[in-house]
């Protein structure tokens, strides 16, 4: 049975009914006669964690897509801080300090953490060009380090070792601290956990609640419901493109929200 937004929970409540710093109003997208997104709506409000779940095929990247401004919508709008955004680009969420950390986490493997983290943001020394003037390295791997410890990442030696050297755990740390790093909004996590350990998922995820207590809203994609659950203060289901369930974690269970992904009444 389907409900309507009217009569299903509505988000938690941050404290201070602060606003939303982003807003997905009706949100709609469709592939040919696909609806892969059939006006949906969504706000994030600052300092919370989100997990966004729902079966495959529901809607999921395709909202988080939009909402990094990967995306081109076909109908609906997108506001940051109550005013809408004419022109929802990548360049335009960037500014805005909205970051994704992707599944396939966009690392170049062949090169050190600093390299990754400073990509298309190198620093360098002097006043030359800047496509000419050296890089400072010694900077960049110290910024690294200052970030990364900042935000209770253990560096020791890696910062210097290809990508390529890290454990999968590693890798996912890194793809969240820099992302996190470039924005100090909005962070999207695409299936952080996905291919890790028992004790590295819980290490990536005590880092977005981290990310989350620093103020940034944290929208978590996940299939591993149990576990981002026990992390999340806000649960979102998608189903069929369409949002079927927006409650507070306190509020439902991991069978419920198993049930609202298959199309079940959650009692």
């Amino acid at each position: 049975m389907t409900v309507s937004d009217a009569a299903r929970p509505g988000p938690a409540k941050p404290a201070a009914e602060r606003p939303p710093v982003l807003e997905a109003r009706l949100l709609q997208k469709r592939y040919g006669n696909l609806a892969a997104l059939d006006k949906v709506s969504l706000a994030l409000y600052p300092g919370e964690v989100v997990a966004l779940l729902g079966d495959n095929g529901a809607g999921k990247s395709t909202l988080v897509k939009a909402l990094s401004g990967a995306l081109p919508i076909d109908a609906g709008d997108i506001l940051f801080e109550g005013a809408k955004v004419a022109s929802w680009n990548p360049k335009t969420a960037q500014r805005y300090g909205v970051a994704t950390a992707w599944q396939d986490l966009a690392l170049d493997t062949t090169c050190d953490i600093a390299s990754n983290f400073f990509l298309g943001r190198e620093l360098v020394r002097g006043r030359f060009l800047r496509s000419l003037a050296p890089l400072n390295r010694t900077a960049m791997r110290q910024e690294v380090e200052r970030v990364m410890g900042d935000m209770g990442i253990r560096v020791d030696r890696m910062v210097g070792q290809p990508v390529a050297r890290l454990s999968g755990g590693q890798r996912q740390s890194v793809a969240i601290a820099k992302a996190s790093h470039w924005s100090d909004r909005v962070l999207f996590m695409d299936e952080p956990t996905a291919a890790l350990g028992v004790r590295q998922s819980a290490m990536v995820l005590d880092l977005a609640k981290g990310i989350a207590d620093s103020g940034s809203a944290v929208v978590i994609i996940s299939h591993a419901i149990p576990q981002v659950l026990e992390h999340a203060d806000r649960v979102v289901v998608l189903r069929h493109g369409r949002k079927v369930l927006d409650c507070d974690r306190a509020d439902t269970t991991p069978d419920k929200v198993v049930a609202w992904m298959l199309g079940m009444e959650a009692t």
